[in-house]
């Protein structure tokens, strides 16, 4: 089984590329990948909860994080350093993550087969 690792590192409203991520992370997990996602960066802010992406004129595909257990994409971390940088806490995500190292997130994706970055 293929291992892919997709990295969110830009907000979620100003582009395409976190719906894009995540309809590539669904899409992957149904030809059965073994899908990992990494938040980092300011990716992080695609995790928050009470986000209103419809009031500036985006579509809510954020609502689709909640599929990922049933695409059993169960991996999904965060960097502790942008969390701190961000001054985010785990209980301002709406979905369960792990909080990971730099070196833990480094050692995750030498494990990975394929590494994409939206």
């Amino acid at each position: 089984m293929k291992k892919l690792c997709i990295i969110f590192r830009q907000a979620p409203h100003g582009t395409a590329h976190g719906r894009e991520g995540l309809d590539l992370s669904l899409l992957s997990a149904s030809f059965e990948q073994e899908v990992s996602l990494i938040f980092t960066d300011e990716g992080l802010l695609t995790l928050l909860q009470d986000q209103d992406p419809e009031s500036v004129g985006a579509k809510d595909y954020i609502a689709t994080l909640g599929a990922l257990p049933l695409y059993d994409i169960e991996t999904v971390l965060v960097c502790q350093d942008s969390m701190l940088e961000l001054g985010l806490q785990q209980t301002d995500f709406r979905i369960d993550v792990e909080q990971r190292s730099a070196e833990e997130i480094s050692s995750h994706l030498a494990n990975a087969d394929e590494v994409i970055v939206f």
